[in-house]
């Protein structure tokens, strides 16, 4: 594994990484060549497959076609008028099209597009703006990971912003894959950096604040393969499960909610019912606390064709669902049904009913029931996500609370107690009690749960939905100074 990731990170300084040493690769280059210029070399078929030059230029036409169709298809956020030229083209530069120098004069597999693509129609105007000449001095260059096809690296760029860089994985199983079977690492390299192109394109196509942000991209020449694809994207931390699982529900009800958001977007998308035939938590990322899909190389917006109910079959590792086939020949909502039980297999069942507030249990409940079992749409299951939203961020949640039995405590303004912690779960700090309230009831009420709470701190710190947040203590034997906290003590000891 660390020789994998050393050979990665090499191949990652050689094309992204242009510091003191690298810096010739990222000098300014020449506007592309025209359309009608030569596009580019011809691989060498596979020593193990007859007709295998043929083959690849096929593998290589298919995944512009379906590119070319995600670049065309409706209007969506920031197309403009839909140009003649095909998206593969070589044209003059476009916006955010950079490059370092114009590439020789090479031949492509018979059939296959041109490469490097020009920016698509729905680009134009209001599309990424960074490009080559924002990694000319990027620094703190880290290993992130990588996949089946792609590498991504985390960035500073000069200006102090981080970001993450996408690029094939030269020492991936798709391009490594190809090679043997082909022998033709340029093509090979061009086939899989399709699969890059298709995620950017739907990157900007599906702009939603749960969709990460496509920033910019850039060409340029890598080992011996001209025109490598770079894209430069948001930086987000990585979904960990584990982690998720040990904070507050408040911040696993957020990640819950913005998933909801982000289905019911793909299922209403200008492109169609947009499917994600790869979903796990490593498709996702973290960014301020938001859940934002990032990989999108895998994802679908053809619906399945069906002749009958038979054809509908949505099969998982534990249950299987049939779909109805409609009049018009395809399994009606398999792509929005497909999400929303990997939504409830991944991340539902996990983060949503643990340790939430008693009353919104039912409701939780029914959520998770009801995505398990499929009964409900995107539509229905956003509705109900955002009523437990209302619910808690009203406080409604707590008309059901009595204060029977409540002791009495007296107010401290502007002070705090800095010591006296206790450790209680789930926290916002792992060294004390550090929860979110409502209101000054609903913190007198937690600390009346906890046997050895007896006085509590208001803080003026709000979490994402405005609730405050509140440390929960021992005792009050120090009370210090602080203008920007309230401390509540128990009037009386027992």
């Amino acid at each position: 594994m660390r020789r994998r990731r050393a050979a990665v990170a090499a191949g990652f300084c050689a094309s992204f990484l242009l510091g003191s040493v690298l810096n010739v690769l990222f000098a300014p280059g020449s506007e592309p060549p025209r359309p009608g210029q030569s596009p580019g070399p011809s691989p060498a078929p596979g020593p193990g497959r007859r007709g295998g030059r043929g083959e690849l230029a096929r593998q290589i036409r298919a995944r512009y076609e379906e590119v070319q169709r995600y670049s065309r298809g409706g209007p969506g956020p920031g197309a403009g008028r839909p140009e003649r030229r095909r998206l593969m083209d070589l044209a003059p530069g476009g916006p955010g099209l950079q490059r370092p120098r114009p590439p020789r004069a090479r031949p492509l597999p018979d059939g296959a597009p041109g490469w490097p693509p020009a920016p698509g129609p729905g680009s134009s105007g209001s599309g990424p703006r960074l490009g080559c000449a924002a990694l000319r001095n990027v620094s703190g260059a880290q290993y992130v990971g990588s996949g089946y096809t792609k590498a991504v690296y985390r960035v500073r760029l000069p200006g102090g912003a981080a970001v993450a860089l996408k690029a094939v994985d030269f020492s991936g199983h798709d391009l490594g894959s190809c090679v043997r079977e082909f022998g033709a690492r340029r093509g090979c390299y061009r086939l899989a950096a399709h699969k890059l192109l298709k995620e950017m394109v739907l990157l900007e196509r599906l702009r939603h604040p749960n969709v990460l942000q496509l920033y910019g991209y850039c060409y340029q020449d890598s080992e011996d393969i001209p025109d490598t694809l770079t894209t430069i994207t948001e930086l987000g931390a990585p979904v960990e499960m584990i982690q998720l699982l040990q904070t507050s529900w408040e911040d696993r009800f957020r990640i819950c909610l913005s998933l909801g958001r982000l289905l019911h977007h793909l299922a209403h998308s200008p492109l169609g019912s947009v499917t994600l035939l790869d979903f796990r938590p490593r498709q996702f990322v973290l960014v301020d606390g938001e859940l934002k899909v990032t990989d999108l190389d895998d994802a679908r917006v053809e619906e399945t064709p069906c002749t009958s109910s038979t054809d509908c079959i949505l099969e998982f590792p534990a249950r299987n669902f049939t779909l109805p086939c409609s009049a018009q020949g395809w399994c009606e909502g398999m792509n929005e049904k497909r999400n929303l039980y990997n939504a409830y297999r991944f991340f539902f069942t996990y983060l949503l009913p643990h340790s939430a507030p008693p009353s919104l249990r039912p409701l939780l409940d029914s959520i998770v029931n009801a995505t398990g079992e499929l009964t409900w749409g995107v539509d229905e299951t956003l509705a109900q996500l955002e009523k437990v939203l209302h619910l808690y961020q009203s406080g409604q949640y707590l008309q059901n609370a009595t204060a029977g039995g409540r002791a009495e405590y007296q107010r401290l303004p502007g002070s705090t107690i800095p010591q006296e912690d206790y450790r209680c779960w789930p926290s916002y700090h792992h060294g004390s009690c550090l929860l979110s309230v409502f209101n000054v009831a609903e913190a007198v009420d937690v600390c009346e749960s906890h046997a050895q709470c007896q006085a509590f701190v208001v803080t003026n710190q709000t979490t994402w939905t405005g609730r405050q947040l509140v440390f929960f203590k021992t005792g009050w034997s120090h009370v210090v100074p602080d203008p920007n906290k309230t401390t509540y003590v128990r009037a009386s000891l027992t």
